[in-house]
């Protein structure tokens, strides 16, 4: 099976990188966690057939299946868990999320197919982000190689990788879980949206979980040979402030910035249409989520009188750097034309994702950047002093320890709730829409993923018709 991709990720190991190209073709293909997101977004084993927590909720124990192996043919033990976890919370460590993993206390195995992992203080979700990419299991001998020979214990292995081309995976014959139906797949590099089309046309590609070019979906649509699937993602796409550099880090010109975009506009020509409206960093598929998407209406007159009120009475000048996605270009020119309206010029710098990652997302050197968050239940991110948001309020980080320590989950949606409703009102970022996926096939091929909770294109259950 060929897939067209938008981007070539910049390495394979995605427990050293914050790309979700990375996951795109490893999660759940090469790579396997503890547990696993599925194609409706619920938890479940992978590695681990079973676990248990403590009543206090600051004790997992996490028992193993028999006869897992590494590509290279090593048993995965308790003992690659133990590395795994710990190379994560390292001091040292690359991991994009390594958060995640900071509540770890000790990791002991406790026998060759089970694990206790101690925790210094309750994570009610820390099964669910075992299953990130960012927590997949590795093995010692392997794991210093894993960014370009990646050695995992999934269904499939890696083949090759021919830079700037394309990435080939084969189905693993001594998978030790369910075979796959696929032989193998071949993930192609197609970032410009009028190829990606002719790909899809010719034949030189099977499908795109994400197509670039939902403006052509009219005409694709009226082709037997294709289907098309649209589906919801945990992408919140949101304009990302430096909270920290003036004169963001006044209240009254987020929100200024907040007034001045029409959302409409944006989703429309960034999306065509089919982004779903937010108002705060949380998925409108979550049982949690709160509806605060009016909270900023479009009123390019308010924004003015924030900005007066702010001593910005001339409006000011800016930057908006954008990733090389579709929707960040596209929207990127809509929110600088909004901006220039209320006095605001705003500069827009593209950058490719190698550029981006290190100079906005590691070093926090930008203004502004039109961005999609893509992994599941992220909200906690704003409680990380040393994000790139620069945001930090004790008030807030309180709201997401109260939600990982919740003993009930009525309690835990209150927590999740109030932290939906102080990202809007401090104005962190300017939150616009949930990224739609749109999936386009062939229509002989079954078992894709509709939705994107995670960001994953899972080869696990895709398989050709018999018709």
């Amino acid at each position: 099976m060929r897939l067209g991709v938008g981007l070539e990720p910049p390495h394979l190991d995605p427990t050293a990188g914050a790309a979700a190209a990375i996951d795109e073709v490893v999660y759940a293909n090469v790579f396997e966690g503890l547990t696993r997101v599925t194609a409706d977004g619920s938890v479940a084993p992978a590695l681990a057939r079973a676990w248990e927590r403590s009543e206090d909720g600051r004790a997992y124990v996490f028992h193993l299946f028999e006869g897992a192996r590494f590509h290279d043919g090593a048993p995965c033990t308790a003992d690659d868990v133990v590395f795994s976890l710990e190379r994560a919370r390292a001091d040292g460590s690359t991991n994009a999320q390594k958060e995640v993993f900071a509540p770890i206390e000790s990791v002991a195995a406790l026998d060759a197919k089970t694990v206790r992992v101690r925790l210094s203080r309750p994570v009610s979700d820390f099964a669910a982000n075992m299953a990130w990419g960012d927590a997949v299991i590795v093995s010692p001998a392997s794991a210093a190689a894993n960014k370009t020979h990646p050695i995992g214990t999934g269904p499939f292995r890696f083949d090759h990788w021919a830079r700037g081309a394309m990435i080939s995976l084969v189905r693993n014959t001594d998978y030790w879980g369910p075979a796959p139906a696929l032989q193998g797949a071949q993930f192609l590099f197609i970032p410009d949206a009028s190829a990606a089309y002719a790909a899809l046309l010719s034949g030189d590609v099977d499908g795109f979980p994400d197509f670039p070019a939902p403006e052509l979906l009219p005409q694709i649509r009226r082709d037997a040979r294709f289907k098309v699937q649209i589906g919801v993602s945990e992408g919140e796409t949101l304009l990302a402030i430096n909270n920290a550099r003036p004169p963001f880090n006044d209240l009254r010109v987020r929100r200024a910035l907040n007034h001045a975009i029409d959302r409409t506009a944006v989703i429309q020509g960034a999306t065509f249409g089919l982004g779903t409206p937010i108002g705060s960093h949380f998925a409108p598929s979550h049982p949690a989520y709160v509806d605060l998407a009016g909270a900023y209406p479009y009123d390019p007159a308010r924004a003015r009188a924030l900005l007066r009120e702010a001593g910005l009475t001339q409006g000011f000048e800016t930057a908006i750097t954008l990733p090389p996605t579709g929707y960040a270009r596209r929207g990127g020119e809509i929110i600088a034309a909004n901006f220039r309206a209320v006095g605001v010029e705003a500069r827009l710098e593209n950058m490719e994702w190698a550029q981006w990652l290190e100079q906005v997302f590691a070093n926090k050197n930008y203004d502004l950047t039109l961005i999609s968050h893509t992994e599941p239940m992220d909200i906690g991110i704003y409680a990380r002093d040393d994000y790139y948001f620069n945001y930090r309020d004790p008030a807030f980080n309180a709201l997401i320890a109260a939600a990982d320590s919740a003993p009930t989950d009525a309690a835990r949606t209150a927590a999740l709730q109030a932290a939906q409703r102080k990202l809007s009102a401090d104005a962190v970022n300017v939150f616009l829409f949930q990224l739609p996926k749109v999936g386009v096939w062939r229509s002989d091929l079954t078992g894709m993923w509709v939705n994107a909770p995670a960001q994953a294109n899972d080869l696990t259950a895709m398989a050709w018709s018999a018709a």
